[in-house]
């Protein structure tokens, strides 16, 4: 359960983030608690004259956007996108690599990233590690036909797959997929993993992202860190 310091350090990254969007901008909206508290604030500034267009990354997030008034667009009407900001599971001292999906929109979290000139992550100091891995399952987004097979691949693989469920029966993604909620201790090869998983039958896309975010803005119980990746 998150405590309600998390929650605080948490909006502090989420507001801080905010601060570097410009007037014009076409910002990527992430998914997840963190990135709520980042279209909130948005909203907010948005209400005081600020103009920009959203592209969000899951169903829930264009709803909270639509409800708050921030005007949404698309990628056939913009191919790039400014600055996105987002959540992570785990966020890699260094390297700013990532595992992101637990809340089940990684397939479009790493289309828009990877269609951003910039990336902000935003979390709570508990998300940093060390190494991915271990810390939370690695979710896998996988095709609903056939995916017993998927899942034995994955578990052949040595990947300890786990169907999630909602409910009683499979998750299902805004575009149609499961999830496999893979258990990996430590992940010493992200980048290796990422392809391997990605040459795998019938796995549409993983929740490594590597090499994708530029900064991480980490709430702390003394404030908000800028974390810089080395990478870039």
């Amino acid at each position: 359960m998150v405590s309600l310091e998390q929650d605080a350090m948490k909006r502090a990254a989420a507001l801080r983030a905010v601060e570097e969007i410009e007037d014009g901008m076409v910002v990527g909206l992430g998914s997840g608690s963190t990135a709520e508290f980042a279209v909130e604030a948005l909203a907010a500034r948005v209400a005081t004259g600020l103009r920009i267009v959203g592209i969000p990354t899951s169903e829930n997030t264009a709803g909270l956007a639509h409800r708050l008034g921030i005007t949404l667009t698309d990628f056939a009407q913009h191919r790039r996108i400014d600055v996105t900001i987002d959540g992570a599971d785990q966020i890699e001292r260094g390297t700013l690599n990532l595992v992101k999906g637990l809340g089940g929109a990684l397939l479009h979290e790493k289309i828009v990233a990877s269609a951003s000139n910039r990336l902000i992550i935003v979390a709570d100091e508990t998300k940093l590690v060390d190494w991915l891995g271990r810390k939370t399952k690695l979710p896998v987004e996988i095709v609903a036909f056939g995916y017993e097979t998927v899942l034995d691949r994955l578990a052949a693989g040595g990947f300890e797959p786990t169907l999630r469920l909602d409910g009683g029966t499979p998750f299902i993604t805004d575009s149609g997929h499961y999830i496999a909620d893979c258990g990996i201790a430590v992940i010493p090869d992200p980048s290796g993993l990422e392809m391997q998983l990605g040459r795998m039958v019938g796995v549409v896309e993983s929740g490594l992202f590597i090499g994708l975010a530029h900064q991480a803005f980490i709430g702390r119980p003394g404030g908000v860190d800028v974390l810089e990746s080395e990478r870039r």
